[in-house]
C-alpha cells in the first residue's frame, strides 16, 4: 500500500511541477510584454509624461523669443541591462519653438551584445504634450556590442503654446533590456 501511495504522490508532484512551470513561463512572458504594453498605454492616455513624437507640428511652430525654458535631462538604467547611460549635457536653455539637439551616451559593459529600449517621461505632466521629439533614440531598440559606446542624438523643440508659468521641465529616460534580446 505504501508503494501505491508513493506512485500517486509522484504523479501528483509531477502534475504540480508542470503547473508551476506554466505559471513561471507565463509570468516571464507577461513581464517581457509589459514594456511595450506600457508604452502603448502611455501614448494613448498621456500617462507618465509620454510625449507626442511626431514632427508634423514642427512646421507650425514659431520661435517665441520673448521667453526661455530650461530642459533638464535625467537618465537611468534598469537592472539587467548592463549599460552605462547618461546625457552629455545635463540641461539646455532655449526659446519655445527653437529646435535643439543633445547627445546621450550609452556603453555596453557586458561581454555580449545587448539591446535596450528607452522609455521617456516628462515632468511637470502638463508640459509633456509640449515637448516635440523630431529624432530620438527612444523610437527604436538600441543594440550595443560588448564594450561598444554609442552617442545617441535627441532632436526636439518645446511648443510655443507651453503655458507661460512653465519655465523648467525635466526629460527623463529609463533604459530597459529589450524583450527577447
Amino acid at each position: 500500500m505504501a508503494e501505491h501511495h508513493s506512485t500517486e504522490q509522484k504523479a501528483a508532484n509531477k502534475k504540480l511541477a508542470i503547473k508551476v512551470l506554466y505559471v513561471v513561463i507565463g509570468s516571464l512572458l507577461f513581464a517581457f510584454a509589459l514594456v511595450p504594453l506600457y508604452d502603448v498605454l502611455c501614448s494613448i492616455t498621456g500617462l507618465n509624461g509620454k510625449t507626442d513624437n511626431t514632427a508634423a507640428t514642427l512646421a507650425k511652430a514659431k520661435v517665441d523669443a520673448s521667453r526661455m525654458v530650461t530642459v533638464q535631462f535625467v537618465s537611468a538604467v534598469m537592472p539587467g541591462l548592463g549599460w552605462n547611460f547618461y546625457p552629455k549635457q545635463t540641461s539646455v536653455t532655449l526659446h519655445p519653438g527653437q529646435v535643439e539637439t543633445v547627445l546621450f551616451v550609452a556603453k555596453n559593459t557586458t561581454s555580449e551584445t545587448v539591446s535596450g529600449q528607452a522609455v521617456p517621461s516628462v515632468t511637470p505632466g502638463k508640459a509633456s504634450t509640449h515637448l516635440k521629439k523630431i529624432e530620438c533614440f527612444c523610437f527604436v531598440n538600441q543594440a550595443l556590442k560588448s564594450g561598444e559606446t554609442k552617442e545617441m542624438p535627441l532632436r526636439f523643440f518645446i511648443s510655443p503654446d507651453l503655458p507661460k508659468d512653465v519655465k523648467e521641465l525635466t526629460l527623463s529616460y529609463s533604459f530597459f533590456k529589450a524583450p527577447g534580446k
